[in-house]
């Protein structure tokens, strides 16, 4: 290998990519910050600053999953807000049964790609519109704008997944849809800026989740059943 090629990846490697969906965004702010340089140079490096903020927001870092199964990751990087047991959420169509809920807060500094927490097939996905309460509430989960999404794992296990916009995020983007097999830590969807993601397994997980979480790295649970005692990855 030439110098010249490592130099190269040295360069590109230090740079996270940025997830597509931003690429429209980032060109209008620096569009913006062009003519306002044009115009008035001073303020052209607000639009600077807010070009690389954007490109902050869509960066989309690649990441390890542990694929041993029974395992359940989390599905967005952000702060552990609440571990309970509650009622499942309707529009998940589960009946009543009681399930294990674990809510990861996003702030706007977070990676807004969502995960899918386990590996199976997505038999349910459906699209609530609703207020823009901030997410950290509880009563997020029942009034504010939100995706909801099933997937069996291979072994008939369902969890859901909830994308809950929050007072900065109005946008929901989904990209896996009903009927499509997706794997541990696959990207499934995106919130704009600020948001939250609630995780329902079967009770009986065995919670692990701390304060802090990485999507589609931190193992948030292991489902019943699950084999004990192997390594993570």
């Amino acid at each position: 290998m030439s110098e010249r090629h490592t130099i190269l990846d040295s360069i590109t490697s230090a740079f996270v990519p940025i997830h597509p969906e931003g690429h429209k965004f980032i060109l209008g702010c620096a569009v913006a910050a062009l003519i306002l340089f044009l115009l008035a140079p001073p303020l052209g490096w607000l639009g600077v600053i807010a070009t690389l903020a954007c490109a902050y927001f869509f960066r989309d870092p690649e990441r390890v999953t542990p694929q041993r199964p029974g395992l359940v990751v989390s599905s967005a990087d952000g702060k552990v807000v609440t571990i309970g047991t509650i009622p499942a959420a309707k529009e998940l169509a589960l009946g009543d049964a009681l399930l294990t809920r674990v809510s990861v807060f996003l702030s706007v500094l977070d990676v807004h790609v969502v995960r899918a927490p386990v590996a199976g097939r997505v038999v349910h996905s459906v699209y609530i519109p609703g207020k823009f309460l901030n997410a950290e509430l509880d009563k997020a989960s029942e009034e504010n704008e939100r995706r909801a999404m099933v997937i069996e794992t291979a072994a008939g296990e369902k969890v859901g997944v909830v994308f809950i916009a929050g007072l900065i995020a109005r946008r929901i983007v989904t990209f896996a849809t009903e009927g499509a097999s997706v794997a541990a830590g696959e990207r499934i969807g995106l919130i704009r800026f600020g948001s939250r993601v609630d995780v329902y397994m079967p009770v009986g997980a065995e919670v692990l989740a701390g304060q802090t979480a990485i999507g589609g790295e931190t193992v948030l649970a292991e489902l019943p059943g699950a084999s004990a005692g192997q390594p993570l990855a």
